[in-house]
């Protein structure tokens, strides 16, 4: 039923969408769910391209199983001396994960970015992230090649040693806006060309040309964005 747990049929009807190239948010209107819902299901079952009701539902069934079994905590979040309340702390890192899921990030990359921002240092290697996060080694390595490119980290040497860490930083959001701005960018390249090609006085070229001068707004406001946040990185380290 609509926002409950997607079942076999629901998923057979998401592969036929994808193969009669519908999108998530067509896909999502005739189940009754968001296009969020749609998306995180393709993209923990292959993607778009090997997407399989069968599969996606046995995967789920193992999930499910897996789930039932009685788990251990998970270890406490260093406190670091802060006096901070561990059950508050663990809460928050629930809640800003859930978030993370529901803005789109599948939500094994949710977890693993979640952790690395509420850790003081901002860096763990993948043997703590495992340990904290109590899932396998493969996991965290999809999950962090996955933020990695969408730059919302990037890799260190531990110092002294051969092993890599992973870290976040004051620029984590700065990179991911530069990414939206590059998107941005091409979508404004491909509308004027859509104009050209169709014609602006035709209804598909008038379009494309509204949708055009949209993009634009969007993109000069996200470049805004950026500079206003370089100008208060630099003023902060001025003063620090």
């Amino acid at each position: 039923m609509p926002g409950g747990r997607l079942t076999d049929a629901d998923r057979q009807h998401i592969a036929q969408g994808l193969a009669q190239g519908l999108g998530y948010a067509e896909i999502g209107r005739t189940l009754g769910r968001p296009a969020s819902t749609v998306m995180r299901e393709v993209t923990r079952n292959g993607g778009p391209d090997d997407y399989r009701a069968h599969r996606a539902q046995q995967a789920t069934q193992q999930r499910a199983r897996r789930h039932k079994q009685p788990q251990p905590d998970p270890p406490p979040i260093p406190d670091n001396g802060y006096g901070r309340d561990p059950q508050a702390v663990a809460d928050f890192a629930e809640s800003f994960t859930a978030l993370l899921i529901e803005q789109g990030l599948p939500r094994m990359e949710a977890r693993v970015l979640a952790c690395l921002q509420i850790t003081d240092a901002g860096a763990l290697t993948a043997a703590e992230l495992v340990e904290r996060l109590r899932v396998s080694p493969a996991s965290i390595s999809n999950a962090v090649a996955f933020l990695e490119q969408q730059g919302m980290l990037r890799r260190e040497l531990v110092p002294g040693q051969r092993r890599e860490r992973y870290v976040i930083d004051d620029d984590i959001w700065l990179r991911n806006l530069a990414a939206s701005v590059h998107m941005q960018n091409a979508l404004a390249a491909i509308t004027r060309r859509g104009v050209e090609v169709l014609g602006p006085d035709t209804p598909a070229g008038a379009r494309f040309e509204l949708s055009g001068e949209f993009v634009l707004i969007v993109g000069a406001a996200l470049r805004q964005a950026m500079e206003q946040w370089q100008q208060r990185l630099a003023e902060r380290a001025r003063y620090s």
